[in-house]
């Protein structure tokens, strides 16, 4: 079935698609067959191919070349991600039984998905292949890339490495595949003709996921923001924002874009964050800055996403000091027609004050997300385990950060318990079937075994608590009357 799309499929890409299609179904059925012990090799395989210094180092320079995007040595780092999804797939079963529950007589196995149809963002083509290809081995599917095609040798090079690790395993190289001839179109055919879908990526794409007619997982938009109340360290918060604005350039949507600060302490945030290299942009640089990232009617604009702070301010018509390493606006407000308090997907950072008490300040980050980033992620700055747990109540976001750097924790980090991923689901708020990090569990059909146990019956009493007590009290004064 060829996809609906402006520009419908070539036959080079429909040949393309059979053919690969193909030879998915054919990896699949001798994948199915590996045992634990098999899978978890080929994982530590693939891994290694991409993942060690040298040739993650290779594909990062490739990788911004081609695409224009992204920051070098924030890109190195992400190779640690990668060693994240390993630890997490090595230490969870998915092969035969998985999970026991004597208790109540349950035995659950695991089992293969299918054929995986992922879409590969521009912001990650190295990280994101390798991530799937992981996850989905451990699990015993296959995998068809989609690259975007402004990055798109990069995955076809990444992938083509662990090919190759497939083959020197013994493994057929096709529980990999991407196609060399990827477009919007392409990427629709894929997500119809696999048995599950990830995609990581805009508003777009996601929603064609989920209208493939494929079962899918997408991500919802971001606009991370740090809450800061008034018992947070003030220099800890701002290094922390730093760390997660400055991130590949801002690209990923877990890049801090926002800091909600008292108002009595709001001085003391935009010092804080000077000193750890933002660039505090004036009033007149502020509206040269909304000029170039947003149009007239708000539509961000795509020259100045992923770019160097310098990049930025010359893009607004000013100069900013070599050393900065952001850049920082004070918020206008909080409303669908303030931009800044929207996603900047860039280095720059807006401060907004807030008025009144802690749960004043909790309302108006509601608002915040209620205009952009609803279910994604926020950090909160705070040493009150009182405020963090009134946050997380309140807070539409699936992911809270204490005290942590945004786009380096939520997905996962070595000092949190998050599982490593990179895909992170929204829940209802954005759109998403799940508000879980996308991990080994996502990938897998699992089968349950259910055995009979003592009976499990409890009481009306115990069941219906107050209600039942007052129909037998109005029993009882019936058959008194009587």
């Amino acid at each position: 079935m060829a996809a609906s799309a402006s520009k419908p499929l070539s036959p080079e890409q429909e040949q393309e698609l059979d053919e690969v299609f193909a030879r998915a179904r054919a990896a699949l059925a001798i994948i199915e067959t590996y045992d634990q012990a098999r899978v978890d090799r080929l994982i530590r395989a693939v891994a290694w191919a991409v993942a060690n210094r040298s040739t993650f180092h290779r594909l990062v320079e490739m990788g911004i070349e081609e695409s224009g995007l992204g920051d070098f040595d924030s890109r190195m780092n992400k190779r640690m991600k990668i060693r994240g999804v390993l630890r997490d797939a090595l230490r969870s079963p998915s092969v035969g039984i998985i999970e026991e529950d004597v208790e109540k007589g349950l035995v659950k196995y695991g089992k293969p998905v299918g054929i995986i149809g992922c879409v590969v963002p521009t912001t990650n083509p190295d990280l994101t292949p390798a991530g799937n290809a992981i996850y989905a081995i451990k699990a015993r599917d296959v995998v068809v890339f989609s690259p975007h095609p402004r990055s798109k040798h990069t995955t076809l090079e990444t992938v083509r490495l662990m090919r190759e690790a497939l083959e020197a395993e013994g493994a057929p190289a096709d529980i990999l595949q991407c196609i060399t001839l990827p477009s919007l179109a392409a990427s629709q055919e894929i997500m119809a003709r696999s048995d599950l879908v990830i995609a990581t990526g805009g508003q777009g794409l996601v929603r064609a996921a989920y209208s493939s007619g494929t079962p899918a997982y997408g991500v919802g938009a971001g606009n991370a923001t740090e809450f800061v109340d008034e018992t947070a360290d003030i220099a800890e918060t701002a290094r922390n924002c730093r760390i997660s604005k400055t991130s590949d350039f801002g690209s990923g949507c877990s890049a801090d874009g926002n800091v909600l600060v008292p108002a009595s302490r709001y001085r003391e945030m935009l010092d804080a964050l000077q000193a750890e290299g933002g660039y505090l942009a004036s009033a007149d640089e502020r509206s040269a800055l909304q000029r170039v990232m947003w149009d007239d009617e708000g539509h961000r604009l795509p020259d100045t996403v992923a770019v160097s702070p310098q990049a930025l301010a010359q893009a607004a018509g000013f100069g900013i000091p070599s050393d900065a390493t952001f850049i920082v606006v004070e918020g206008d407000g909080i409303a669908e027609d303030r931009q800044f308090c929207k996603e900047k997907l860039t280095t720059l950072m807006a401060v907004h004050a807030y008025e009144g008490s802690f749960e004043d300040g909790v309302d108006v980050a509601k608002r915040l997300y209620d205009i952009g980033g609803k279910g994604h992620s926020c950090g909160i700055a705070s040493t009150d385990d009182a405020r963090i747990d009134y946050f997380a109540q309140h807070m539409p976001v699936s992911r809270i950060m204490v005290r942590q750097p945004n786009s380096k924790a939520n997905a996962g980090a070595f000092t949190n318990g998050m599982p490593m991923t990179s895909s992170m689901g929204c829940g209802t708020w954005g759109g998403n079937i799940t508000s879980e990090n996308v991990a080994l569990r996502h990938y897998l059909n699992t089968t349950w075994v259910s055995r009979t146990i003592a009976e499990d019956r409890p009481s009306d009493e115990e069941l219906f608590g107050d209600f039942y007590d007052a129909a037998l009290e109005a029993a009882d004064t019936i058959a008194a009357a009587r």
